[in-house]
């Protein structure tokens, strides 16, 4: 029996719902009904390309309502979960409007995922469904969805992408492109729209339930602070099921303003600069390794006069390459802070350039509840770094169905801790210092340093492990782990990736280099000392060591 959605969500304080729905904030609409209604205003304007694909609003929707009734017809139901693990491409944007349509909840696992975070994601969201692309670089995810069908009890159908199903597949382009219309009924505006996946610091990532209010104000939102409206013509390149590129204001935000979704597999610097030019892009999102090298590879060859924002998130991004932006790719830079548990920070587009360059921008909400405290939870003075914490109408008060979790992640009176460390500067600005968390932050991809240890413990002549960031001017950071071998047993950096490859970690997560030592440092309490650890690398990494 697959548990309702409702008994594993942390709902807001009823007097804070309150507030928020009188404030504005909560319209008391589903998601997709904004979609639809723009639809209705521009039925003929282009909604989405892919490639050669060009759908305008009228057959966007028209393909999503059809989805709605072929996934009903397979026999999924309003509140049933679906993991959807899709590249970038139409058929995300129409499964996941046809998911939002019916009130099925997508949770966006990402193509890098494989078996060892599947199996949890498929299980703890006790899904119904898994949608995947056949062969992905090599790797065959339908095979792999096979797999988890066979051992999730609640998992019963495998929609995928691609030209080679396997028996038991459902087609899912085909699923995606008939023309039934939708007859069912709207979802209630305080049920969960979607899971997004948090960046977890004590393993696998948790579920975040996120409403139709509140993501729904969080895209649209969003889109206000980025200069949207109906002339927008955004490029999704990173990975569309991460929060950033989704709402942030993301392809969501461009559907509900009437503008344009431009889809790209990569943000390949070659294709992408073609791609701007063709399509006339004009607002992207990346992360700050991707700016860097967009800045790397830049040349005036390159027309990129329809771009007017470059979002820059996911990591902090150096001063210096932020300084860059406007003279070398002759966009506004749009710094911006935030997670998928909620809240987001943006530099506004008017901000003085020295605002913009140097700070990760302020709350997009009025109502947005800041707190930087000290370690005992006493707010520090204004300009002093400390710990984050933040309440607010778009931030959740509670993961799903991680009551251990939410005891260490949540305040009693509902304040997230978003382990951050930043500073509030003058006109309420935000600069992020670094984290708080054990969290390694690979080119916007947050890994759990804990996982990674206990993933390394699994190897027989492991004694102690500890896994630390380790600086990367690409990719801001990379993982290193310190091992202390057992006895004279020889470990390898081969043999710790073989090890996590053969329990199907996501290649991401993998260690980039090894050390061996013959004792950890630790501080006075007894605990290992990462601080020591992290210089430690730094100056190997300065001495070419």
């Amino acid at each position: 029996m697959v548990s309702p959605i409702a008994d594993g969500v942390v709902p807001w304080p009823a007097e804070e719902v309150q507030r928020y729905v009188a404030a504005g904030y909560w319209e008391g609409r589903s998601l997709p009904s904004h979609i639809w209604e723009q639809a209705e205003r521009t039925p003929d304007k282009v909604a989405l390309v892919d490639g050669d694909l060009r759908l305008t609003y009228a057959e966007l929707t028209a393909r999503a309502d059809s989805a709605a009734t072929a996934l009903t017809d397979l026999g999924l139901r309003s509140d049933d979960r679906i993991v959807v693990q899709l590249p970038n491409g139409w058929e995300f944007v129409v499964l996941t409007l046809a998911c939002l349509r019916a009130g099925i909840v997508p949770v966006m696992a990402l193509p890098g995922h494989r078996y060892h975070e599947l199996s949890y994601l498929a299980a703890h969201a006790e899904a119904a469904a898994i949608a995947v692309p056949d062969v992905l670089r090599g790797f065959d995810h339908q095979a792999l969805a096979h797999r988890l069908k066979d051992e999730v009890e609640s998992l019963d159908h495998v929609l995928v992408v691609g030209a080679d199903l396997s028996e038991g597949s459902v087609d899912l382009r085909a699923l995606c492109s008939g023309t039934d219309a939708w007859q069912g009924a709207e979802p209630d505006s305080r049920s969960v729209a979607v899971f997004l996946l948090s960046g977890g610091t004590t393993g696998l990532p948790k579920l975040i339930a996120r409403t139709h209010d509140d993501y729904t104000y969080n895209a649209k939102r969003s889109g206000t602070v980025s200069g949207m409206d109906a002339s927008t013509v955004y490029l999704v390149a990173l990975p569309a099921g991460h929060n950033f590129p989704l709402a942030c204001p993301g392809l969501l935000g461009a559907l509900l303003v009437g503008g344009t979704v431009v889809m790209l597999p990569s943000p390949e610097p070659i294709r992408t600069f073609a791609t701007i030019a063709a399509e006339g892009v004009t607002h992207t999102a990346v992360v700050p390794a991707v700016a860097q090298r967009w800045l790397d590879e830049y040349s005036d060859s390159n027309d990129l006069s329809s771009l007017r924002v470059l979002q820059v998130g996911g990591a902090r991004l150096a001063d210096e390459v932020a300084r860059k932006i406007k003279p070398v790719l002759g966009c506004t830079l749009q710094q911006v802070f935030g997670m998928a548990e909620g809240l987001l920070n943006y530099t506004r587009l008017d901000d003085p350039e020295d605002v913009i360059c140097t700070t990760q921008g302020r709350p997009m909400c009025p109502d947005d509840e800041l707190l930087v405290v000290d370690p005992f939870d006493r707010p520090v003075p204004l300009g002093e770094p400390g710990s984050l914490l933040t309440r607010g109408p778009y931030t959740p008060r509670g993961y799903y169905k991680a009551e251990q979790q939410n005891a260490r992640a949540f305040t009693p009176d509902g304040w997230y801790r978003s382990g951050d460390v930043c500073r509030i500067v003058a006109g309420g600005n935000l600069v992020v210092e670094g984290r708080d968390k054990d969290m390694i932050n690979r080119g916007g991809e947050k890994i759990s340093a804990e996982e990674v240890e206990n993933l390394t413990y699994t190897l027989p002549g492991v004694q102690q492990v500890a896994a630390v960031a380790m600086p990367d001017p690409s990719l801001g950071e990379r993982v290193c782990v310190y091992v202390v071998p057992r006895g004279n047993t020889d470990i390898t950096l081969d043999d710790v990736r073989h090890a996590m490859a053969d329990l199907g970690v996501a290649p991401y997560k993998f260690p980039e280099r090894l050390v061996l030592i013959p004792e950890l440092p630790t501080t006075k309490v007894g605990k290992i000392d990462k601080v020591a650890l992290r210089a430690d690398i730094a100056t190997r990494l300065e001495a070419g060591v």
